[in-house]
């Protein structure tokens, strides 16, 4: 059976605790107090602590930085007074597995528990370099990667919500996705959501779901995406684009556990581990006035700077052949990419990181003569600024028109390229094709693309 601590100064919530525990069909030890659990967890192995957070000589979060020095693959869940949130995350940043409030709700209690037990019961498959097998899916070898996927196999272990810092392109979903699939909560749904791409009048309905006849075109129950990602994880991307009022609706959902669909009375609980991203510098927008510093705090219990490609360039020959690997599956061709070609892209920039790097591949793969791609295929734009920027002092306006610049500056030399091919045999495609030296395939795959059927 598995054996969990139960640490509480108050006899009735620790019989409480014991007795929904030995309904699960698990064993359970119990201690008064810091030093007795400290003695029982040199004495006997744990699956599990649960701890309140005040005990008469010290503290739930004494007890977790404890554990987590000596019992690391023990996962620590602390309870709550009602109300305390700021506790609750000083008791996460020290590295809690999650927290419960009292009155304990004790369906909350059962799903917290069978999530921990999970972890606790799931060894790291860990590699030569230290990170889990599972984590190297994110491509390179650079020390930036190697700490990040550390960070991953860390993080996947804990419930504590997790703010994905970095620029445009980087790859946060990406990032966001290993950290629940390494989780406790893999087999349940990931729920990703652009709050960029929600339209204002919409937003309340999407995250939280109405009920039928809550407003005109209502003429169904719908869950929205907190429900849809019940007992998984739910990931915000661009969070800095929510509306002030969705804000304050999403602090409190985020607090209690709970939302409340539109046009309804009742409450639903829902468990979600949540992610969020942003390629804004939150602070700033907390210091101007634009998101909520309350809401802020609670999202930004754990921070993961996720690095640019400038920072990791070494790990430009990896990504490359991966990428064009995937283009050659697609267009029936091999490609690989010279020496030249590789110390060129080395030597650039990158403003839009990994989406951008994808698309100089997926172009010059494109108009490249044969199956190697030169540096002169690479078309690298000359007129962009490709600006080093730190994401903690961002000038957003630059970033975002540079990328835009570049990504149009692309798309207009790949699409003059194949029409004045297409023009020089009078839109015969097949000849066009050839003249730019790529298959049939290739060329409809960008005319479709491109939108010049």
């Amino acid at each position: 059976m598995k054996n969990i601590l139960v640490v509480d100064d108050e006899p009735d919530i620790r019989e409480l605790l014991e007795i929904t525990l030995s309904r699960m069909n698990l064993d359970s030890h119990a201690a008064a107090n810091v030093r007795e659990a400290k003695s029982l967890l040199d004495n006997q192995s744990f699956d599990l602590c649960l701890t309140d957070m005040k005990l008469p000589d010290g503290t739930g979060i004494e007890l977790v930085e404890h554990i987590q020095a000596r019992f690391p693959h023990i996962p620590v869940a602390v309870i709550t007074a009602f109300g305390s949130m700021e506790t609750a995350i000083k008791a996460l940043k020290a590295g809690a597995f999650d927290f419960v409030s009292k009155p304990i709700d004790l369906n909350m209690l059962r799903g917290l528990v069978d999530t921990a037990l999970k972890v606790s019961s799931t060894p790291i498959d860990v590699t030569s370099n230290g990170a889990s097998k599972q984590s190297q899916k994110l491509l390179g070898e650079s020390e930036a990667m190697l700490e990040l996927r550390q960070k991953i196999d860390k993080l996947a272990r804990s419930q504590a919500p997790v703010y994905l810092r970095g620029e445009s392109g980087v790859g946060k979903e990406l990032v966001a996705t290993q950290i629940h699939q390494q989780g406790p909560r893999a087999s349940a749904s990931f729920v990703p959501v652009n709050c960029g791409a929600i339209p204002t009048e919409l937003m309340e309905s999407e995250f939280f779901g109405h009920v039928k006849g809550s407003f005109t075109g209502a003429v169904n129950d719908k869950e929205g995406l907190f429900q849809a990602a019940n007992g998984g994880t739910l990931f915000l991307d661009e969070i800095a684009e929510l509306p002030i009022h969705m804000q304050v609706k999403l602090l409190r959902a985020i607090q209690e556990k709970a939302i409340k669909p539109v046009g309804s009375q009742k409450e639903i609980p829902v468990d979600i581990r949540l992610l969020s991203a942003t390629h804004k510098d939150l602070a700033a927008e907390v210091e101007t006035g634009s998101f909520r510093q309350d809401l802020y705090y609670r999202i930004n219990v754990i921070e993961l700077n996720i690095p640019p490609l400038r920072e990791r360039i070494t790990d430009l020959p990896i990504l490359a052949s991966f990428m064009l690997n995937r283009i050659s599956a697609n267009n029936g061709n091999s490609f690989s990419l010279s020496e030249e070609a590789i110390e060129k892209l080395q030597a650039y920039t990158f403003p839009g990181n990994i989406r951008e790097l994808e698309n100089i591949l997926e172009r010059a793969a494109t108009l490249c003569d044969g199956s190697e791609i030169n540096a002169n295929d690479l078309d690298l734009p000359n007129n962009v600024s490709a600006t080093k920027t730190d994401t903690a002092n961002p000038d957003e306006s630059s970033i975002s028109l540079s990328v835009d610049q570049l990504e149009d500056y692309l798309i207009q030399k790949e699409r003059k390229a194949i029409v004045a091919a297409l023009e020089q045999t009078r839109w015969n495609k097949t000849a066009a094709a050839k003249l730019l030296g790529i298959t049939f395939r290739q060329l409809r795959y960008r005319l479709q693309k491109l939108e010049l059927e």
